[in-house]
């Protein structure tokens, strides 16, 4: 009788959509095992599995069977957003905070310097150049408690494998061992490996420092195997060892791929070149198809361990896909289509990412959530899944949990969204330098600093962003633009300098004229 009410609580907190760390001490409910698949610079549109409402073109180019295997067992997001470059993404993915407030504005690498181009107009304002910090008193950094360090203090071994990119070097952030990792598995400070390849020491030269070349791994030096395939086999050393000291674990399995340099994977290229491909595109797709490996052997892990029935896995990218330089020449800029644009920009290609989220016990397969939803969100929604305490946080946090939607309930699409990047990214392309933007439910508004230019989109009819309506939508636009300022002043944030009159341009809602 006693296994049976046991068994019975089980069930009931099951259908009652999920475990808390409140529950598990009541009954003895194990935590879940987290799995962050983090990929870097995949597009809305790099996969087999559509974001869009139909098929596309690239959705019959790219081979990722194992996304579609991870939506059919949970949950599509067709609306998820992040930033337009990796580390705002990624130090907003740690923490909670939206880049307004943490103020790494841009990717980060050397201390002290600033990685961007001039602008001939304005004076870029001062930033958190050297990132995210769990120390604090660190100059140009953002101090705030991660969401790994908090999972760690509750129990969790937490795991860091791939590309880290939250700080600059020699600086605090640039170890994920600094900031709530137990295990780093090739993660630094940059933001992109010298090279993919084993056999070239993944950009280890001899006597050479590098700083882009991939730090550890050295077992795998001049031995014939890819990069991602490197860390998923660590990647699952580390489980293992989670399992074997009986710890729940986090594996944050952040791949570098598909970042340039746009490296071959000899294991899937053959098929992609057979078929016309351009090579350079060719490199790209079996890049994608080796990170969906890679994602297939933790989801085969974790069944043939048994705690697949126990792990949550959430699967995204840090920002829009790249396609401003380095890709296929003729394409450039079109390789979200049909969203605009890429990495880098305001527009929907910049900011608009493949998210997925599988919870056993909670999502259902198949489903589909069309609501907006922003990278920082998941930092409140693991907390809520895991806890019922509250924290000594250091920072605010401005995410808010998806849980509700995760759950199937009704939920307001009328949340607003934040962007600011007021910095030059370097390639020449659409929306790709200096802009303040805020989205509420289909309305986005984009503030140029530059020129003060305004140009709304209702995404949902026009997705392609080719009809700005701003013009003739005076109010809506002057309600978005008003919010965005307000938002602005409150985090105290620095405006871009005008070079002909050294004063600060306008906030948004100053500059909007009804």
């Amino acid at each position: 009788m006693k296994y049976f009410y046991a068994i019975a609580l089980i069930l009931i907190s099951l259908l009652n959509n999920g475990t808390t760390f409140a529950q598990e001490k009541k009954v003895g409910i194990p935590k879940p095992n987290i799995v962050i698949f983090l990929v870097d610079d995949m597009g809305w549109q790099d996969t087999s599995l559509p974001f869009y409402k139909e098929k596309t073109k690239w959705n019959s180019i790219y081979h990722t069977p194992n996304m579609e295997k991870l939506a059919s067992q949970g949950m599509k997001f067709t609306n998820a957003y992040a930033a337009a470059v990796c580390t705002p993404s990624r130090v907003s993915l740690l923490t909670g905070m939206n880049p307004i407030n943490h103020k790494v504005t841009n990717w980060t690498f050397e201390k002290n310097k600033s990685e961007e181009g001039e602008s001939a107009l304005v004076t870029i304002p001062e930033w958190n150049l050297n990132g995210l910090s769990a120390t604090p008193g660190i100059e140009n950094t953002i101090y705030a408690t991660t969401f790994p360090q908090v999972l760690k203090d509750n129990g969790y071994y937490t795991i860091h494998a791939g590309k880290a990119h939250f700080g600059a070097y020699n600086t605090p952030g640039e170890d994920p061992l600094n900031l709530g990792f137990d295990i780093n598995i090739g993660g630094h400070a940059a933001g992109q490996p010298k090279s993919y390849l084993g056999v070239e020491n993944f950009g280890n030269e001899n006597g050479k420092k590098d700083n882009r070349a991939v730090p550890g791994l050295e077992k795998y030096w001049g031995k014939d195997i890819f990069l991602i395939e490197a860390l998923t086999q660590e990647a699952i050393s580390s489980m293992n060892q989670a399992l074997k000291i009986e710890k729940p674990f986090l594996l944050y399995m952040s791949h570098y791929a598909v970042h340039t340099p746009i490296m071959g994977d000899k294991r899937f290229l053959t098929k992609y070149i057979d078929a016309g491909m351009d090579p350079i595109e060719a490199k790209y797709a079996s890049l994608l198809e080796g990170m969906d490996k890679s994602l297939g052997d933790i989801m085969v892990y974790l069944e043939e361990k048994n705690i697949s029935d126990n792990t949550i896995i959430i699967f995204l990218s840090d920002n829009g896909g790249l396609s401003a330089h380095t890709r296929e020449g003729a394409a450039l800029n079109t390789h979200n289509s049909p969203l605009r644009s890429g990495k880098g920009s305001a527009y929907e290609g910049g900011v608009r990412i493949p998210f997925i989220v599988k919870w056993p016990g909670v999502t259902k397969g198949n489903s589909i959530s069309k609501n907006n939803i922003i990278i920082e969100d998941i930092f409140p929604t693991l907390m809520a899944m895991n806890t019922n305490k509250k924290y000594n946080l250091v920072q605010k946090v401005d995410g808010e949990s998806i849980i509700p939607l995760l759950k199937q309930k009704k939920v307001k699409n009328n949340t607003f969204y934040y962007w600011h990047y007021p910095h030059v990214w370097g390639p020449e392309g659409p929306a790709l330098k200096l802009y303040s933007a805020i989205r509420q439910g289909d309305w986005k508004l984009v503030y140029f600093h530059e020129d003060q230019r305004f140009e709304l989109y209702n995404t949902k009819i026009d997705v392609e962003e080719k009809n700005n309506v701003v013009s003739g939508k005076m109010k809506i636009g002057y309600k978005l633009a008003k919010q965005l300022g307000k938002y602005l002043r409150n985090a105290n944030t620095k405006m871009p300098i005008n070079k002909m009159t050294n004063k600060m341009i306008l906030f948004p809602d100053d500059a909007f004229n009804l």
